[in-house]
């Protein structure tokens, strides 16, 4: 059976004690085992990395684009470019696209592309392209894919002929942070409100409550609604996005606020609480450095469950001409060129930001359930 280490060494360098692995289960802290039951829980586990993978391309969007999202092409409305291997000869080569000519139909003013096998146009990598900020820190010219004397469209282009892939991609920026920073501050709220309410008790939880009941009874939609439209229409796409992240942030405390004074009640009286008093601990030391980590598993997961809510809320707001406002993008303003069905038929690529929106949802829904079982003590 396998054996491990474990310090302190002789100075001979043979360990005073090893344990086995079966051993190694028992003296494990909560969070090693977690880590070992997540790992197990192989769907959870994948969209960890999945996601995090999708925060590494939307924080370095600008390197895999071939376009800035605000560029205007002369395809107007065309469809996803076809990437070929194989030429009309029926010779491989390395991937490549054919140029396309617009046609338009006379009496039914439909736009056709139709491809030329005689204009071949190879696909480069690190190709030189209009220059931007790399995280708005120096400026660089390399895109990870481009094509020369052509332009390439992996997704299409809208009905003002701007690359659909690099608007996706550059939205993924801001949905994807926006759940993070909503959370976040969501999450500081709920502890610190929903903390003192429990541990103090009193007349102090008795007026937290009444205002958590008051704050839960507010219609969500409606409220975010009335927020958003009191941003000024001035303000910068900074200050809106920042403006949107505390509308999302308004209510989403108020649930975790109520289950953080549920478990303190739960654990102020246990014996570990009483030693710290007696110790001289003062009142927030108590709550924070002892009271929340008892339950901070619960709270991971409630993170990680509660991100694709913002996703959503931000997604409805922006679709709704109330989020992010243009010349930003987020998946929720790219989703308002499809709102009409009519639209969709003729020009379906355009939901393809709502698709990201739905993969999204599910890998964060995939981690919470993973973590979910790695905290729980019974599984």
């Amino acid at each position: 059976m396998a054996t491990t280490s474990l310090e302190p060494t002789t100075g001979s360098g043979v360990s005073v004690r090893e344990f086995t692995e079966e051993e190694q289960y028992y003296v494990a802290s909560q969070w090693q085992l977690m880590w070992r039951k997540f790992r197990r829980h192989r769907l959870g586990y994948a969209s960890g990395i999945l996601l995090l993978l999708g925060y590494f391309f939307a924080i370095t969007y600008d390197f895999w684009i071939p376009y800035d999202f605000t560029d205007r092409h002369d395809k107007l409305s065309s469809p996803p470019t076809r990437i070929h291997v194989i030429d009309a000869s029926g010779t491989w080569q390395m991937p490549f696209i054919y140029g396309t000519q617009s046609i338009v139909d006379p009496q039914s003013f439909k736009r056709t592309f139709v491809e030329d096998p005689e204009r071949i146009h190879p696909i480069g990598l690190f190709t030189q392209s209009a220059p931007y900020k790399f995280w708005g820190l120096f400026e660089w010219d390399r895109h990870f894919f481009g094509v020369e004397g052509a332009t390439i469209h992996l997704f299409g282009t809208d009905e003002l002929g701007r690359d659909v892939f690099s608007r996706t991609l550059s939205a993924a920026r801001i949905s994807l942070s926006i759940g993070l920073v909503g959370v976040i501050l969501s999450f500081v709220l709920g502890v610190i409100i929903g903390g003192i309410s429990g541990y103090f008790g009193g007349t102090v939880d008795l007026l937290i409550q009444r205002f958590i009941e008051f704050v839960i009874s507010v219609p969500t939609i409606p409220l975010w609604m009335s927020l958003s439209a009191a941003v000024p229409i001035t303000w910068s796409p900074l200050q809106t996005y920042f403006a949107i992240t505390i509308v999302l942030s308004v209510v989403g405390w108020a649930g975790l606020a109520r289950v953080v004074r549920g478990k303190i009640l739960e654990l102020r009286e246990n014996d570990y609480v009483m030693a710290a008093r007696v110790a001289g601990a003062g009142n927030m030391r108590v709550l924070f450095d002892h009271l929340v980590p008892g339950f901070m598993s619960y709270l991971i997961v409630h993170l990680t469950l509660q991100v694709p809510s913002m996703i959503l809320a931000e997604t409805t707001l922006s679709f709704l001409r109330l989020g992010i406002r243009a010349p930003a993008v987020s998946w929720g303003t790219l989703m308002q060129d499809a709102q009409n069905v009519s639209v969709i038929a003729v020009f379906p690529w355009l939901m393809i930001p709502g698709l990201f929106v739905i993969i999204a949802v599910m890998l964060f829904n995939f981690l919470g359930d993973g973590l979910r079982d790695a905290a729980d003590p019974y599984r």
